[in-house]
């Protein structure tokens, strides 16, 4: 089969999902409050390494407005200034306690510019997003999708055009501190 004359291939954006860094429990704080733990901002900073080494700078990141998503992204860019220092962030309080269709509608309205972006949140929603995502390529072990753990799935088309099962997994990681 042969390409029309003119035309262009698909473009190839990607996805990346990030779910925040083990949190602390140790305060008596509302769950939005809730600061990352000792072991929480290691493993943030081996996510931005991991985030620099294999991903690169991505476009925008769009962040729940729990403290420790926050958090979690800070740690990533502060590990890695270089490469992730200066990527504007987009606070999303519509991320916490999202489910994955909510999720969808958030990467629906990014704009054409913008080809690689990471969502930051939290279980079960960014879980359930990962699985849904993968369940028909079915490539790599998501599992459980533990705290700091990545998943980059590559997109064909426009932002709008993503869907479940529309999304190919690239890469999945739990890089730890």
């Amino acid at each position: 089969m042969s390409a029309t004359p003119g035309a262009s291939a698909p473009t190839t954006r990607r996805l990346l999902l990030l779910r925040h860094a083990k949190s602390s429990r140790e305060h008596d704080l509302p769950d939005l409050d809730r600061p990352l733990s000792p072991r929480g901002r290691r493993d943030a900073a081996a996510t931005g390494t991991w985030l620099a080494e294999h991903v690169g700078t991505p476009d925008l990141v769009l962040c729940s407005t729990a403290l420790r998503t926050r958090q979690t992204w800070d740690r990533v860019r502060e590990a890695e200034p270089d490469v992730l220092g200066n990527v504007p962030v987009r606070l999303e309080a519509a991320i916490y306690e999202a489910w994955s269709d909510t999720l969808v509608d958030l990467v629906h309205g990014l704009v054409s510019e913008v080809r690689t972006a990471v969502l930051v949140g939290h279980g079960p929603g960014l879980p359930d997003l990962a699985e849904r995502l993968n369940r028909v390529s079915g490539d790599g072990p998501i599992g459980t999708f533990r705290t700091s753990a990545v998943a980059a799935f590559s997109v064909d088309g426009s932002w709008d055009e993503l869907g479940l099962g529309t999304a190919r997994l690239t890469a999945y990681a739990v890089p730890r501190g």
